[in-house]
């Protein structure tokens, strides 16, 4: 590679926090330290992991597995309600230390973002010390571990964080790329969930390396435009900018049944109050919304979605609540039993609700 073309490589770090809302609850409750933590409900409950320790995972406790599920693996366990105020209050710190080397942060949630160091404020030059000196202020000043991974773009550094956790420091170069992604098994991609990762693996496509035997057309053929993604990453090309400010694409919200049921007025209860949540969050950020979609998980786990647009946005909670309600009783779920409801308002950027063109800026928590 020439030095005309080195130049031209972007830096970017992606940060990850470890565990972050156990680990939040470990540092402020001894008592829950070194012991198995399981952060999102009671074990009797119908809720879902959001995190845990990592001495629960050792049980093959993980996110988004049942509460009851994660009981029996370990009933030992300590089992928490989150405190989403606590974590909002140190993601916004870790915010703060991110700034400090670099104004082009891309916030992924509350406990991950990526940095785009090419021009680091502190002009330390090296995207690995810099991701070290990260590391170690998240330590010593809010006394917890990141994992941080450093390449030429997104991808690549988002792989990367998550090889050596907890406090893990990956770097992976230019001159590595190719055989990285060559060794790479599929469903480490981008746009590759459990479904695409079988079909793919049907056809014989277990690693990158499989991937990028395929021809351009064949994947796009195969796999819509995600297959031009696919192209192009296996081959270590990634051109997606960190983005500032990302644009909020949708607002929502959902919630699980205190146990199955097909009832119309204990989902119209539901729906009700998660109208109001959904309306509370749109007022936050100054938006209405075009597009309803409602989301139904009946008993099984089988889900489906029901959407709705308008030619007029909306966002008070009565207008979410009766076109929710008319998407459930057009679903026509007859004697199913349902699970769960969600529903989110998107397509709403040019409906900002402001008096001033100055309110249009959205405000996000990280």
């Amino acid at each position: 590679m020439s030095e005309e073309n080195l130049t031209v490589l972007r830096k970017i770090i992606h940060i990850d926090m470890d565990a972050f809302y156990a680990s939040v609850e470990q540092r402020d409750f001894p008592e829950y330290r070194g012991k198995p933590l399981v952060v999102g409900g009671k074990p009797d409950s119908r809720g879902v992991v959001a995190t845990a320790s990592y001495e629960a995972r050792q049980y093959g406790i993980r996110s988004a597995m049942s509460c009851s599920k994660a009981y029996q693996l370990c009933p030992t366990a300590i089992f928490v309600y989150p405190r989403f105020d606590a974590y909002s209050s140190v993601s916004k710190s870790i915010r703060e230390i991110f700034s400090r080397y670099t104004d082009v942060i891309e916030p992924l949630s509350l406990d991950e973002a990526y940095l785009d160091v090419t021009e680091d404020k502190l002009g330390m030059g090296s995207a690995i010390d810099i991701a070290q000196s990260i590391k170690d202020a998240i330590r010593n000043e809010l006394n917890l571990t990141a994992s941080a991974g450093v390449s030429i773009n997104k991808f690549v550094a988002k792989i990367a964080s998550d090889m050596n956790k907890p406090d893990g420091l990956t770097f992976i170069g230019p001159s590595k790329i190719k055989s990285f992604m060559e060794k790479l098994p599929v469903e480490k991609f981008f746009g590759v969930g459990k479904v695409t990762a079988a079909r793919m693996k049907a056809m014989q496509i277990i690693t990158g390396a499989d991937l990028k035997k395929l021809t351009e057309q064949q994947l796009i053929a195969q796999f819509g435009k995600t297959g031009k993604f696919y192209y192009k990453v296996v081959r270590g090309i990634d051109e997606r900018p960190v983005r500032q400010n990302r644009e909020t694409k949708s607002v929502g919200a959902e919630d699980t049944l205190s146990e199955d049921t097909n009832e119309d007025s204990v989902m119209h209860s539901l729906l009700q109050q998660i109208s109001t949540t959904v309306a509370n969050r749109l007022e936050k950020h100054q938006l209405k919304g075009k597009t309803i979609t409602l989301k139904i998980k009946f008993e099984d786990f089988k889900q489906i979605t029901r959407s709705r647009s308008f030619l007029n946005p909306i966002n008070k909670a009565g207008e979410i609540y009766t076109e929710a309600t008319r998407l459930l009783n057009e679903a026509d779920i007859g004697l199913k039993k349902v699970r769960l409801l969600g529903i989110t308002l998107s397509r709403f950027y040019d409906d900002v609700v402001a008096d001033k063109p100055e309110n249009n800026q959205l405000e996000f928590d990280f």
